[in-house]
């Protein structure tokens, strides 16, 4: 047997740098691996201990397809206490991490043909996930001189007829841009004028560094479907935990779609995010310090270093990095300094063809390796 047995559509697989890079992150030995959003923080132990004494008290069977009704409140709680939006319980559905919610919805909205805007850059999975749903991605340009925020006259601009959604991300991986709320609102006029959804990835919320973030939801509620996580705001990735918020109408469509794929969420991730959720006002904002000086030390090494350059971050876990000035594309330029200093990056290509110029450095590691990889780099030359 040979590949031509599985679905024509799959056998010619597009080249995936994203998982390349994880890959090689796990596989190499002795290298500085600044590629992959998996933080080294380890998840707080009060999540652990309470997810623990959950487990040991019988917490290992299904829940509801939808989630634990205590952990719908959980998620309705926070978004209370934060941000001031009342959710029904209708609305919310936990999910296998953020991504299953964005596959779930984009399953439950796309009719072929339908067409899903996408900011670039942009998180790979995005793309790939219209595609397998039957839409297709129109992509959208954003720029560092307007700090890669959207432009809404060209958003507006690639509006048609056959617009069914946008895929919103801020604070955005992988540019580390927060867009303002005034752009929110602009946005959410366009979704109202035209009448589209706003799929909104929030699973950064809590690292919107120097300004109070504020949910999409607050300025579209019935156009816009947000997406959160466990993985990045309280350091829970291999949990894989996530959710959604929709209109009633949508949720009940995903419900009956997600049957066949998951059914539920695991019950003891669910019970650490239960706990996780209850305090978050005191769990978030240890983790976020902790990125934001991170990201304030690699802004601060950058300026150090002629042949790169930062436009200024105000949020997520990332530093997306111009390379313009070394002449070389960003999969050549991962490809040479990983040879020749051990430091593992991703190209800026793997987040749209805009991306060309720039790698992605994710701040996941200590200050020490950081420095370590920074002190490495300063001493190549272009």
């Amino acid at each position: 047997m040979n590949n031509s047995k599985i679905a024509k559509k799959h056998q010619q697989m597009p080249v995936n740098i994203l998982a390349d890079i994880g890959t090689l992150a796990k596989t190499m030995p002795d290298i500085l691996d600044l590629s992959i959003g998996d933080p080294d923080l380890i998840t707080d132990e009060s999540i652990i201990n309470a997810a623990f004494e959950d487990v040991r008290a019988g917490h290992t069977k299904y829940t509801e397809s939808g989630g634990d009704v205590e952990l719908i409140d959980a998620i309705r709680g926070y978004f209370s206490r934060n941000y001031d939006l009342a959710f029904e319980r209708s609305q919310i559905r936990a999910t296998v991490g953020a991504l299953h919610g964005m596959f779930l919805t984009l399953q439950t909205i796309l009719d072929p043909g339908d067409e899903v805007i996408i900011h670039e850059p942009y998180f790979s999975p995005y793309k790939d996930q219209v595609l397998n749903s039957g839409g297709t991605p129109i992509i959208i340009p954003t720029y560092e001189k307007d700090d890669f925020a959207i432009n809404v006259a060209i958003l507006e601009a690639a509006i048609t007829d056959k617009t069914k959604a946008l895929i919103l991300n801020s604070p955005n991986n992988p540019t580390g841009a927060v867009f303002s709320p005034e752009t929110f609102e602009k946005i959410a006029n366009l979704a109202k004028k035209h009448d589209f959804f706003i799929l909104s990835d929030e699973v950064y919320d809590g690292f919107s560094f120097y300004e109070p973030f504020v949910p999409m939801a607050k300025f579209a509620p019935e156009h816009t479907i947000t997406f959160g996580s466990m993985s990045k705001n309280f350091a829970m990735t291999g949990w894989r935990l996530g959710y959604m918020i929709a209109p009633t109408y949508l949720n009940e469509a995903a419900k009956i779609i997600n049957e066949g794929i998951t059914y539920s969420a695991p019950s003891p991730s669910q019970r650490a995010a239960i706990y996780a959720l209850n305090h978050s006002e005191t769990l978030i904002p240890t983790v976020a310090e902790t990125f934001q000086k991170r990201l304030e030390y690699i802004s601060n090494r950058v300026e150090e270093i002629p042949y790169l350059s930062l436009h200024p971050l105000k949020g997520s876990i990332y530093a997306f990095i111009n390379i313009s000035k070394t002449g070389m594309d960003s999969v050549s330029f991962t490809e040479y300094i990983l040879k020749e200093t051990q430091v593992l990056v991703i190209p800026g290509l793997a987040f749209g063809e805009s991306g060309d110029n720039y790698v992605r450095l994710a701040a996941t590691q200590d200050i020490s390796v950081l420095e370590e990889a920074f002190n490495r780099l300063a001493k190549l030359t272009f």
